[in-house]
């Protein structure tokens, strides 16, 4: 077994093999990485770059099996930073074979990769991957002539339904066992090419140290590769070679008219096309797929716009109401969690720590874990349906008309997921510009961080057949303002010529369920662990600058005054309840208790969190209902059922004056907190969009991430109150404040939609752009348009007389 050897930011166990998986995107590489890997995978980024890393294990015949999976791509050319790291993992870590996944129903387009994979010289199979999908087309091809054309070993694949891959582990340890040696491949390019190639090749020959094999780098270097002449630039005689490349790439463009490089990939293209002939048996008819007549309605000019936003609508529906009940569990799981930990601990910091801080704070973010699942559920099934593809096509329109390339929509629609992955993914948009508008718009999408945010204030605010459209609009807003700064962007800052829009559509097909599944657990696992570090580390610091200082001065003796109401309560029971029936306590007379119990179980299912409005059908039918339930009581309890009534509506009585200065003093402790004498200060500027500083600790302690949010109003809105965590708890304490209100919720959506984005976000942006400058940018004009927009909403809602 090879000792384990550090890749990249991972530590990766012993592996007697280590695969690297090739492809171009929508190949289907994912899915056969899924296939070969199951559960057992790592992501992270590549040393060095913010592109995403996954590698994962298997065993086959007693052998050990790393897999790297490659960034998807359809050259090797390092025009992109997905094709410079690709042929540097090749090139660099030199992993024992590469397997190159092949899209059968695309071969010609497939294989332009396959042969400059090739010309690595590494050992490698092909995989031809939906066979059965170049079937239907009626594509028969002949594997075993393509295998000996190019001298590797082809095995047939069907990724969705996780056929072939036996046979694909079989082909890859046969051919690292019988072969394991580079493959002598070696494409003819003409006289005139082949002759400038051996004459720098034999020039690197000087070179002792050189990594690359001679003949590829040779060939790159008449390309022009940036990152072959700079390599090469760095070594002993390196200018001399360059400069002799130079006057090489003159003398072939005087011969052939145009650059060297073009003449190149049309020498590839045309072996590709000749291989293709011999190959394929049978091309089929080209009349129209399944894909053609579904596009015919999906991509329609006048229909497609409208589909999409459907789609997104039903989307936000779905998170909402399928994510409600198993929220509900968690909830109520978190909640007894606290009441279990409280019960056993005596009263002390560390007590109030645990329940309000930690377990009240964490606790109440990870509740919204079912409503992320469901959010990556349903992106992860229009990527693999290939309906994200057509959705980057219809609004390339209006991407276009703002000066963005329809590629652009692709990283705003992973932005509904999470920031982070959205930004790096703008590597793959060539013109500089486009990438960084796209970089400084693309944190206006609502990342899954968000959205506990929103579905908090919206089941605490809004009538449940509004949630979804609420959510919806939101999201909508985002897009819109997306579009709009991109427009001022491109205007005003980043200023040139339009890219030319050219995407592949690939075919629909069938999610798979492990790959679907694969990508839930993935985020899942990304979410918890975020849960239970930076947001853990927030809910502690949000927790000790609520309760500290400890020590406060009240302006009134609190715990003399709920004693006044404790003893006045006392009172008017006996005077009122206990001396017409002769007792002294409740428990004196079974059938009072009794009574009281059912009517106290009443009226608090009347009263329980998310009551319906009073004017509602279904809040008319509930208070019937009551109605019909106390008349059993007295019916069954004639002589004491007045005296019941009255007990229970003095016990109401004393509990909502003891909640009032609980609320009181709790107020008063929280304004001279750290928190409060914070909040105090920026007041100010956020008191013209409805915000108190409660809100404006909150905001402050998103920034680490939007989560927080959630937390930190949970530790505020449960200061000095034990086992919170419950979201029903944290929404029924924020409609009950007066500082609140379903207009100032909805504000406070929009600013949190729209305001800085998140720390890891804000670390990626820079390292995307590798300058502090629009890091600072991004989250200055963020903010400020966030409260220009949330000012406009609030002042509209007012006028309007919300």
């Amino acid at each position: 077994m090879a000792e384990a050897k550090n890749k990249g930011d991972f530590k990766v166990a012993t592996a007697t093999l280590t695969v690297a998986l090739a492809g171009n995107p929508n190949s289907g590489k994912t899915t056969i990485f899924n296939n070969l890997t199951g559960a057992h995978q790592h992501v992270g980024n590549y040393p060095g770059v913010t592109v995403e890393r996954r590698e994962g294990f298997c065993r086959f015949q007693g052998k050990e099996l790393l897999i790297v999976d490659l960034p998807g791509t359809y050259s090797l050319t390092a025009h992109s930073l997905d094709e410079l790291v690709a042929r540097k993992v090749i090139i660099d870590e030199k992993p024992d074979i590469i397997v190159n996944i092949l899209d059968a129903s695309n071969l010609e387009r497939n294989l332009y990769l396959a042969v400059q994979l090739l010309e690595l010289q590494r050992p490698m199979v092909l995989a031809l991957n939906m066979a059965d999908m170049a079937e239907k087309m009626g594509l028969r091809i002949n594997d075993a002539l393509l295998g000996r054309k190019l001298g590797v070993s082809v095995v047939r694949t069907v990724g969705n339904r996780n056929r072939g891959t036996n046979e694909l582990l079989r082909a890859v340890t046969e051919a690292v066992e019988h072969h394991g040696q580079p493959i002598p491949f070696a494409l003819d390019y003409g006289s005139a090419i082949e002759a400038k190639i051996k004459d720098v090749s034999d020039m690197l020959a000087a070179i002792t140290d050189i990594r690359y094999p001679r003949r590829w780098l040779a060939l790159k270097l008449i390309e022009n590769d940036t990152d072959a002449k700079s390599a090469v630039g760095r070594m002993p005689g390196g200018d001399h070679i360059l400069d002799y490349v130079d006057k090489a790439r003159a003398e072939l463009k005087l011969l052939f008219g145009e650059d060297p490089e073009l003449a190149i990939a049309e020498r590839r293209y045309q072996f590709v096309s000749e291989v293709c002939n011999e190959v394929i048996l049978s091309r089929g008819d080209h009349g129209q797929t399944v894909s053609d007549k579904i596009d015919a309605v999906l991509t329609h000019r006048v229909l497609g716009l409208p589909i999409f936003f459907g789609v997104m609508w039903l989307l936000f529906n779905a998170v909402f109401g399928l994510g409600k009940l198993p929220q509900d569990w968690l909830g109520e799981g978190v909640k007894w969690l606290g009441a279990a930990v409280a019960q056993h601990m005596a009263e002390s910091d560390l007590k109030l720590l645990l329940t309000d801080g930690i377990i009240g704070g964490v606790g109440t973010v990870i509740t919204f874990l079912p409503n992320i699942l469901l959010l990556f559920l349903g992106i992860s099934l229009l990527e693999d349906t290939g309906y994200m593809a057509r959705a980057a096509f219809v609004m390339d329109r209006i991407m276009r008309a703002v000066g963005l390339h329809g590629k652009s929509f692709i990283p705003l629609i992973l932005g509904f997921g999470c920031n982070v992955p959205a930004i790096m993914s703008t590597r793959t948009l060539e013109n500089p510009r486009d990438r960084m508008v796209t970089i400084l718009v693309t944190p206006l999408m609502s990342c899954s961080a968000r959205l506990p945010v929103y579905t908090l204030l919206i089941a605490a605010f809004f009538p449940a057949q509004l949630a979804g459209t609420i959510m919806f609009s939101v999201y909508f807003i985002g897009i819109l303002l997306a579009v709009v700064m991109a427009l001022i962007f491109r205007k005003l800052l980043f200023p040139g010529t339009m890219e030319p829009f050219v995407m592949e559509m690939p075919p629909y097909r069938w999610p798979t369920l492990r790959s679907v599944l694969t990508q839930m657990w993935e985020r899942s696992v990304l979410y918890l662990k975020k849960a239970g570090t930076l947001i853990l580390a927030a809910a502690i610091l949000v927790w000790f600058v609520t309760n500290y200082p400890a020590d406060v001065p009240y302006s009134k003796d609190y715990a003399k005054e709920m004693a006044a109401v404790e003893e006045t309560f006392a009172a008017r029971v006996a005077d009122e309840v206990f001396a017409p029936l002769g007792i002294k306590a409740l428990t004196d007379d079974k059938e009072l208790k009794t009574a009281v119990d059912q009517i106290a179980a009443i009226e608090a299912r009347e009263n329980k969190p998310g009551a319906l409005s009073a004017a509602s059908p279904e809040a008319e039918a509930l208070a019937a209902a009551k109605q019909a339930q106390l008349a059993e009581i007295k019916a069954a309890h004639p002589a004491i059922f007045s005296l019941a009534v009255r007990y229970e509506e003095l016990d109401r009585q004393r509990i909502e004056a003891l909640e009032k200065l609980k609320r009181e003093q709790v107020k008063e402790k929280l304004a001279q907190s750290y928190a409060g004498r914070f909040g105090r200060m920026i007041e100010p500027a956020i008191k013209p969009l409805g915000f108190d500083w409660r809100i404006g600790v909150g905001l402050a302690a998103a920034v680490a991430a939007k989560e927080v949010m959630v937390s930190t109003l949970g530790t505020i809105y449960s200061v000095g109150e034990v086992a919170r965590g419950d979201t029903a708890d944290l929404q029924q304490a924020l409609a009950a404040d007066p500082a609140f209100s379903p207009l100032v919720a909805y504000t406070l959506m929009i600013f949190t939609l729209i305001y800085s984005p998140c720390l890891a976000a804000l670390a990626v942006l820079r390292r995307e752009t590798n300058s502090w400058k629009w890091t600072v940018f991004s989250f200055t004009y963020s903010t400020v348009l966030a409260w220009v927009v949330a000012f406009a909403v609030y002042r509209t809602g007012t006028w309007l007389g919300y």
